[in-house]
């Protein structure tokens, strides 16, 4: 099934998966989803992701992660530039999410990085998501 937003489809999903306390969650594999659950794994929002090829269409399996007594470390998902608005930053007005405790995501010329990484590349991009 084609989807307008595909970005939108992946953090839906993994508010599902959250809300109904699954470990891991099943994905319809991209590039773009693929590097967004790299910066996740990175920044420490999720155990670990995997991608299953030998299915049709190929998958992203992201196992999320738990603190203690079932409190999932993502605490928030938002998606900032979507199909109808999108939304840019320059390098010097990279946004802080939540004064530096989350992470943006930004999809700029080098590929999609950090708001971190973009200020120290001063680069900017398309605002993707925020992460919290």
């Amino acid at each position: 099934m084609a989807h307008t937003d595909p970005i939108a489809d992946m953090l839906t999903r993994v508010r599902n998966s959250i809300m109904a306390e699954k470990k891991d969650v099943v994905i319809p594999l991209s590039t773009i989803k693929l590097d967004i659950a790299k910066i996740l794994k990175e920044e420490g929002y999720i155990s670990n992701f995997r991608v299953d090829k030998t299915k049709m269409p190929a998958q992203l399996f992201v196992e999320l992660k738990y603190s203690s007594k079932k409190q999932n470390v993502i605490e928030g998902l938002k998606r900032i530039s979507k199909p109808g608005r999108r939304v840019y930053t320059e390098a010097d007005s990279i946004p802080k999410v939540l004064d530096g405790l989350g992470v943006a995501v930004i999809s700029t010329s080098q590929g999609i990085v950090t708001g971190k990484e973009c200020k120290k590349r001063n680069i900017g991009g398309e605002v993707l998501l925020y992460v919290w």
